[in-house]
Formats: structure tokens, C-alpha cells, sequence
């Protein structure tokens, strides 16, 4: 050793090139680890940026949503989605996320992750990102219940969906984030970024509880005949319709949870679709014989990024056009359909989430590019249709009931008559174009004691 020491001493160029050849040795190694680093780094970035994406998705829902509306109402649509977000985070971090993505051993839902503490980074990630979709789940039914909801009731309604209509289904169709799967997915569901999981239970559940609310006052005559009621603002509807659409690329994208080569095609899918359920919606008004109406235009544009939502990953760009062109129709005549069968649905949810999500959901089995028109793909897509079905309309409907038999989901005639921005939030959007008479300082003290 002494002797090796002196020759280094020495000779310090042997010394040098000795260092250099043991760095060497060691680069490889350093270099894969500080690339899987750099690889989830850049995951994340991503993953963080499309959940920032999808949470600016609840700015279009509140904007669709109130300008759909009528003036004395819209505030209290705000609040409602405002809130919906505000209490759906908190309730899917607690039970939600662990039902959906914990350890499910059984195939029907998780049983670990409650309220996640000193886990891995990643995890963290990840529970973001589907923290923003369950926002967006619960957000669906707060459109079609608008104008005759008591605020609290739909809070306990929103608690529901958020801690065990939409996580128990995501758990059958997605599967487990740690150990075991849904039995959905099993089965070899397709569904990549919710078409179902996310659109069809928001839609679901408005179905149920418009059911169980009943249509608003005046919508319908003793005689069968439809009344139309318009929303204040039709800018708002606009301007919420393209929010909806640029968010939808973090929706779908950002599903892919890595920044991957995938991205390009799917958000390609998106846009494409998007495009094709407008023109589909222009196509069968003309069809109806009905003017067109800038509601349905954008309702059609948001009915093709529902659809495509399940098959943006596997699905060609030609066959993400015949999607989107496709639930754009079949949105707009559900539309029809709901106001024949004498349901109040004020912003067209049912039919733009929940059925337009059913469409897409089978489409994606129809349009699979590895193996398109397998009837055996096809079958799954079906039984996985139908069991969301039975699942979230079947709670859904046994949640609101219970909630009107306690007195707290519809408003009284008067308050409705007087709008729920008054009565439930003692605010109105447009002070300077109300009446003095109608909300006086005295009227409202008037309504408050009768609380």
C-alpha cells in the first residue's frame, strides 16, 4: 500500500488517468438512475399541468351552467358548483380515493389509501389528478338540477357522489392503483379517460334527481305542451363551452399519467371529435326541423368530447370524427326525447353526459384500432354500460329521495318564484336591474323568519 501511495505521489499523471477510468465505471449507473429521475420529474409536470387543465373545467361548468339559467338563479348556480369542488375534494382525499384506486382484493372496491399520509410522491401526483375528475363528476348534476334545488340538499347529494356513487363504479372500471383490479376491468373494459366512469355517473345521477326534484314551475302545461324557459346569458354559455373544450385536453391527455408520444394522438382525437358533435348537432336540428340554437351547437361540441373521451387512446382520427359526429345526433335527439317525457333538465346533462357517454363508451369497443368490431369487445362495453347504469341511477335515485323525504331537496314555490340568489343567498348577480320593491331589506327579513 505505502509503495502504491509513493508511485501515485510520483507519478501524478498515473494518478489522473487511474481517477478518470473509475469515474467511468461509475457513469453508466449515475446516468440511468438521474434518467429515471429526470423521467418522473417530467411525469409530473405533466400530470400537475393536466390536473390544473381539468380544475379549470369547473370555470366552464359555472359559466355554462348560470348563463343557461335565468338571472335570479345564476349566483346560486355558481355557488353550487363552487362549493360541489370545495367539498368533493375534501371528501374524495378522505373516503373516495380509497374506495376507487386502495387495494381491491374482492374486484369491488378498494380498502386502503384513506386519507393518504407519508406516501410516495407519485401518489401524491396521481391523487390530484383524480381529485379533479371526481370535481368534475359530481359537477354534472348541479346544471340539471338548477332553479328549484335547495343549496344544502344538493351539498349532501354532491357528498354522495363524490364519497361512493363515482368511486365505487371507478373502482369496477379502472381497478386498483396498488393491488388487485375491478372486476370491469377484468373483463378488459375499455374506458381511458371516463366517458363512462366520469361522464355517464354525473349524468346518471342528474337523471335521478331531476326525477326526483320534478320540472321546474311553468315548464310544462297541464296539457303536455313544453314551455321554453331561456337563460340569461348566452355569451356565458359560449365562453363556458370553450373552457370545457380546452380543458378537455388535460382531461383526456393527461390520462395518460407520463409524458408520453401518445399525447398528440389523443388530444388530436379530442379536438377532432369535439369539431364533428357540433356539425352533428347542426345536422339533426336541421333533421327536427328546429332553428339553430347556440345551446345546442355547444351542447353538441361537449356531446363529441364525451364520447370520445373513452376511445381517444385507441382510436383512429377518421373513426374519432364518426364518434363525435355520431353523439352530437344522438345527444341532441335525447335532448327531445327528455322534454317529450316531460323531464326538466335545464342545461341538457343527461343527454350530453350520461348518454352521450354511453355512446362513446360502446363506440370505443366498435372503433378498437387493434381489433375493431370484436363482438366479444363489444359485449364487455355493453355489460360495462349497463352496470353503470344500475349502479349510479339505482344509489343516485335512492339518495335524493331520501334527502326530499327529509323536506331538503326542493325550495318552496315562493322562493322559486323569487329566485334562489335571493332566497338561499340573500345576494342577486344584477342589482342594478331589480326591483326595490321585490328585494327590499324588509322582504327579505320576511323570508328569513319564516326559516
Amino acid at each position: 500500500m505505502q509503495l502504491l501511495c509513493k508511485t501515485l505521489f510520483v507519478h501524478p499523471k498515473l494518478f489522473t488517468f487511474l481517477t478518470i477510468c473509475l469515474s467511468t465505471l461509475s457513469l453508466p449507473a449515475l446516468a440511468q438512475d438521474n434518467t429515471g429521475i429526470e423521467k418522473e420529474a417530467i411525469d409530473v409536470i405533466w400530470l400537475a399541468t393536466a390536473s390544473a387543465l381539468v380544475f379549470l373545467m369547473q370555470a366552464g361548468f359555472a359559466l355554462l351552467e348560470s348563463g343557461m339559467s335565468r338571472a335570479k338563479n345564476c349566483i346560486n348556480v355558481v355557488m353550487k358548483n363552487y362549493l360541489d369542488l370545495c367539498l368533493g375534494s375534501l371528501v374524495f382525499f378522505l373516503v373516495g380515493y380509497g374506495l376507487m384506486f386502495g387495494i381491491n382484493d374482492s374486484g369491488w372496491f378498494g380498502t386502503s389509501h384513506f386519507a393518504m399520509y407519508k406516501v410516495a410522491s407519485w401518489d401524491y401526483s396521481f391523487l390530484l389528478f383524480q381529485t379533479m375528475f371526481a370535481a368534475t363528476a359530481v359537477t354534472i348534476a348541479s346544471g340539471a338540477m338548477a332553479e328549484r334545488t335547495l343549496f344544502r340538499g344538493y351539498l349532501w347529494g354532491a357528498v354522495v357522489i363524490t364519497g361512493l356513487i363515482y368511486p365505487v363504479f371507478g373502482s369496477w372500471a379502472w381497478g386498483s392503483f396498488y393491488q388487485g383490479s375491478g372486476w370491469l376491468a377484468e373483463l378488459g373494459f375499455i374506458d381511458f379517460a371516463g366517458s363512462s366512469v366520469v361522464h355517464s355517473v354525473g349524468g346518471w345521477c342528474a337523471l335521478a334527481a331531476i326525477m326526483v326534484l320534478g320540472p321546474r314551475l311553468g315548464r310544462f302545461s297541464n296539457k303536455g305542451e313544453v314551455r321554453d324557459i331561456p337563460g340569461h346569458n348566452l355569451n356565458f354559455v359560449a365562453l363556458g363551452g370553450l373552457i370545457l373544450w380546452f380543458g378537455w385536453f388535460g382531461f383526456n391527455g393527461g390520462s395518460t399519467t407520463s409524458a408520453d408520444v401518445s399525447i398528440g394522438l389523443i388530444n388530436l382525437n379530442t379536438q377532432l371529435a369535439a369539431a364533428s358533435g357540433a356539425v352533428g348537432a347542426l345536422i339533426a336540428g336541421k333533421l327536427y326541423g328546429n332553428r339553430t340554437l347556440v345551446t345546442s351547437i355547444i351542447n353538441g361540441s361537449l356531446a363529441g368530447l364525451v364520447g370520445i373521451t373513452a376511445g381517444c387512446s385507441s382510436m383512429e382520427p377518421i373513426f374519432a370524427i364518426v364518434t363525435g359526429l355520431s353523439a352530437g345526433i344522438i345527444a341532441y335527439a335525447a335532448d327531445c326525447t327528455m322534454r317529450k317525457m316531460r323531464l326538466d333538465d335545464v342545461v341538457g346533462a343527461v343527454s350530453v353526459h350520461g348518454v352521450a357517454g354511453a355512446w362513446g363508451t360502446l363506440c370505443a369497443g366498435l372503433f378498437f384500432a387493434e381489433d375493431m368490431f370484436n363482438p366479444a369487445i363489444i359485449m364487455v362495453q355493453l355489460i360495462g354500460i349497463i352496470a353503470c347504469f344500475i349502479w349510479t341511477f339505482g344509489t343516485a335515485f335512492v339518495t335524493f329521495t331520501f334527502i326530499h323525504k327529509l323536506g331538503k331537496l326542493r325550495v318552496s314555490s315562493i322562493d322559486e318564484q323569487r329566485g334562489l340568489d335571493f332566497a338561499e343567498h340573500s345576494e342577486i348577480a344584477y342589482p342594478e336591474f331589480s326591483f326595490k320593491t321585490a328585494y327590499s331589506k324588509d322582504a327579505l327579513d320576511a323570508i328569513n323568519k319564516q326559516r
